[in-house]
């Protein structure tokens, strides 16, 4: 019987045969090690409105999920602030870390999907960290196919943070302009 291949997403094998080759002539490198690559994509909501509401974050948990097809993690207050009815230890986020096939399915659904849903979208901002990562900010989940928009009881943004191996920041647009990320100005660099 003959052993079956497993399923590659697009962008891997895309990565692989296409955009490695590319950044290796763009930045003359010498060794494929050299090539910036995904490393992560980390996901991240904060809640400060499920204080008042427990419920809320079970919701979004169960959002989050759908979106990435991985458990979210709830982040926890560290310390207690009175100002805003805080407890050390109450949740007011969540967090999914996506590496490997689903981080490139995330990815090509991100692209191809999610964004072009955006109304009024014209591309996003080219705006660095200065070590080669990449924040991307979205204002409402129902942008992606997996939310039912009649069961939204509250609209929800989330801050999706690419992490590359990149040396530079030139380095990581030129990578992430690779992978499909509509920027504003693709024409210009960093």
């Amino acid at each position: 019987m003959a052993a079956t291949a497993k399923h590659q997403p697009a962008l891997k094998a895309q990565y692989r045969e296409k955009i490695s080759p590319a950044l290796m002539k763009e930045f003359s490198y010498t060794s494929v090690m050299q090539v910036p690559r995904l490393e992560k994509i980390v996901i991240n909501q904060g809640m400060g409105v499920a204080i008042a509401d427990k419920k809320l974050i079970e919701v979004a948990q169960a959002e989050l999920m759908a979106i990435t097809g991985q458990k979210a993690v709830q982040t926890r207050s560290r310390k207690d602030i009175s100002n805003f009815k805080l407890r050390k230890g109450m949740p007011v986020g969540l967090r999914v870390t996506l590496r490997r096939d689903k981080m490139y399915e995330f990815l090509e659904r991100l692209i191809a999907v999610a964004l072009p849903r955006i109304r009024d979208f014209n591309g996003i901002n080219e705006k660095f960290d200065g070590q080669g990562n990449y924040t991307l900010g979205i204002t409402e989940q129902i942008i992606f196919p997996e939310i039912d928009i009649d069961k939204i009881s509250k609209i929800f943004g989330m801050e999706i943070t690419f992490v590359t191996s990149a040396a530079s920041d030139k380095e990581a647009y030129a990578l992430l302009k690779e992978f499909g990320l509509p920027f504003k100005n693709a024409k210009k660099n960093n």
